[in-house]
């Protein structure tokens, strides 16, 4: 019913949550039900891939949000999702234990390497996975929050912008590369064992960590779609629009682009956290400028300001990726680049805008009807 609601009115959406349906009970179903030696049987390697597409999704669709509907070109969305990705692996480290290389029960192995003496007081709390989940969204709203503020009350807007979120990523990713930082340096947070109680490695596992992912994926979308089809982001897109003429009417548009783009922070801290425990991995490469360019490129590709387009063109692009990496490793860039660049040129609207345009058919010019009337005067 819900779905059928969503049709009339936004039928991407319902697709994209139709999709996610159907996912959410075939992937479970041929994983652990269908034996291995079944050709229909689904790897674990491919659940964990399909999670890892979905948490790139909902990063993606947290910057279409800002991007799209906004006109908020953040090029350090990379650093929120670090950021969530981080307090998820510090909690995934605590849970270690003396299970770990050197057996310590409080310090990780690193930090045992490093020599250091006590637990950073920073580290505190992580042993309790609310606290690390309420990390995982404060901590990257917090800093989106005060970047933010200073940003849009000193109304930085277009490529200046732009550049600033850049060079925001790029100093976490260097402040983290050190030891001295207490995040496991260049190696980052690895060799996690277990989520709640539960292994890692087990098959059950990682199905729970796929269906989170499209879950928050489904919920984060709807959040999105209520913001963006009510009064807040009509006020919003006509920021995007004439930000100008938004303030001189009399809205301010430094709260309305300030709560916008710390929500969107959020967003992207819960996909890293998703993304860390499917991965088993988080280093400072994550904070990489690149990374957050490959993201603009993801949305652009499916489709800015629709939603539903950049969760498109996140899933296609990192499976063109994967596969092409394994085909093609030294021609995969060249061919990432060039699709952005068409898609740029030929297609500003993404590929969205290419099946709305094949589904909805030129119409012809509307009859003159005034004429009409003036030839049939005196007809009886």
């Amino acid at each position: 019913m819900l779905l059928a609601r969503l049709y009339e009115r936004d039928r991407g959406g319902a697709w994209l949550l139709g999709g996610l349906l159907l996912a959410a009970v075939l992937v479970p179903l041929l994983n652990l039900a269908v034996p291995e030696d079944s050709p229909f049987h689904l790897s674990t390697y491919t659940v964990t891939l399909l999670g890892k597409y979905l948490c790139f999704a909902l990063l993606a669709l947290a910057l279409d949000l800002v991007w799209g509907y906004c006109g908020i070109l953040s090029l350090g969305h990379g650093a929120f999702f670090a950021l969530g990705g981080y307090a998820m692996g510090m909690y995934l480290m605590r849970q270690i234990g003396e299970r770990g290389v050197y057996g310590h029960p409080v310090l990780p192995d690193f930090m045992v390497f490093l020599n250091w003496q006590e637990l950073p007081w920073y580290w505190y709390g992580f042993d309790m996975f609310w606290f690390a989940v309420l990390m995982v969204m404060l901590v990257p709203g917090l800093l989106a929050f005060v970047f933010g503020w200073l940003a849009f009350r000193s109304r930085v807007t277009g490529v200046y912008l732009s550049i600033i979120t850049q060079a925001l990523t790029f100093a976490l990713m260097l402040a983290f590369f050190r030891n001295e930082m207490g995040f496991g340096g260049n190696n980052g947070l690895t060799d996690f064992k277990d989520i709640l109680g539960f292994s890692l490695q087990a098959d059950g596992t990682r199905v729970a960590l796929f269906l989170a992912s499209a879950v928050m994926l489904a919920l984060a979308y709807l959040a999105c779609r209520f913001i963006v089809r009510s009064r807040l982001g009509r006020v919003v897109v006509a920021i995007r629009d004439a930000e100008d003429r938004t303030r001189f009417v009399g809205y301010q548009v430094e709260r309305f682009k300030l709560w916008l783009f710390v929500f969107s922070a959020v967003l992207a801290g819960i996909a890293g956290a998703l993304y860390v425990p499917q991965v088993g991995i988080i280093n400072p490469s994550e904070f990489s400028p690149l990374n957050s360019i490959e993201l603009v490129i993801w949305v652009a590709i499916g489709g800015r300001g629709t939603l539903y387009g950049a969760v498109l063109g996140a899933i296609l692009v990192n499976y063109a990726k994967t596969y092409f990496t394994a085909a093609l490793p030294e021609l995969w860039l060249f061919a990432l680049g060039a699709l952005f660049v068409l898609v740029t040129i030929f297609l500003p609207r993404g590929l969205v805008g290419l099946l709305q345009r094949r589904r909805k058919p030129d119409k012809p010019p509307p009859a003159d009807t005034a004429g009409e009337t003036r030839a049939g005067e005196g007809v009886p």
